[in-house]
């Protein structure tokens, strides 16, 4: 990481501010954006459940999933940190409600199934990385850009990018668990501007979020771009500048918008 690291701020101290306009640094979203889960939620934990003998289908999990996740976000907003929980309490007890739902009924096996599947999900082996990220996070490193990380997400992420093999490209990583605040909240992304050390108008964002990523980052003067694999025109009221189809359109994107 280190060596990377420092090819990165090497580029950044070495690129002029006339070369590339005033843009020094590219915030990113992780999940949906850099990468995605390798299969549903639903699958994933039916196949935990059955490596400890239960047979739940997958559809059934999914769908209590989806409640349990809901409603422990509507409760317990950004992992409870406000209620002192934190992520992995946060996430055993979604676990548990989900399997709860489907008629699990052993308490020793329902923290057995939230502690596995939060290790499980703390390295590369459930996580999918989208083929065009590696190669977009290159292209802004030769343009001389830092690049950092703001995420709704728990303390997890960085053995998760490691794993990936994208961990060294960012100089930092800013979780909404370790901020203490989540997106759309600008809190988070101010938090990340001060670690920057540099205005809102010198930083990008990317993300697949309509809220959380564009509208907040461009409320802060942040350049926002808004990642839409699908085909890149449901947020008509984006403009066409901001709107990616892949991320393989963005170093181009960003050397234009900051000349």
């Amino acid at each position: 990481m280190a060596n990377r690291l420092q090819v990165v701020k090497t580029a950044a101290e070495s690129t002029s501010g006339a070369m590339y306009g005033r843009l020094r640094w590219v915030l990113w979203d992780v999940k949906d954006t850099l990468l995605r889960v390798r299969k549903s939620v639903g699958e994933q934990y039916c196949q935990e459940a059955r490596r400890v003998g239960l047979a739940v289908p997958a559809a059934e999990i999914e769908a209590a999933f989806r409640r349990a996740y809901r409603q422990h976000s509507c409760l317990y907003p950004n992992y409870g940190m406000a209620q002192g929980l934190g992520g992995q309490a946060w996430w055993a007890r979604v676990v548990q409600n989900t399997f709860s739902q489907c008629g699990v009924r052993d308490q020793v096996l329902l923290e057995r199934l939230a502690q596995n599947l939060y290790h499980g999900f703390s390295g590369p082996e459930n996580w999918e990385v989208f083929p065009d990220s590696e190669k977009a996070l290159q292209g802004c490193v030769s343009l001389g850009l830092q690049l950092g990380v703001v995420s709704n997400f728990d303390n997890r992420l960085e053995g998760i990018l490691r794993g990936c093999g994208l961990l060294s490209y960012f100089s930092f990583l800013l979780t909404s668990e370790m901020a203490g605040v989540a997106k759309p909240d600008p809190a988070i992304f101010r938090q990340a501007l001060q670690r920057c050390g540099v205005t809102a108008t010198s930083v990008a964002h990317v993300g697949d979020h309509y809220i959380n990523d564009y509208r907040t980052a461009q409320s802060l003067g942040i350049h926002g771009y808004l990642i839409d694999r699908s085909d890149g025109t449901s947020q008509t009221e984006v403009p066409a500048q901001y709107r990616l189809c892949s991320l393989d359109e963005l170093p181009m994107r960003l050397q234009q918008d900051t000349h």
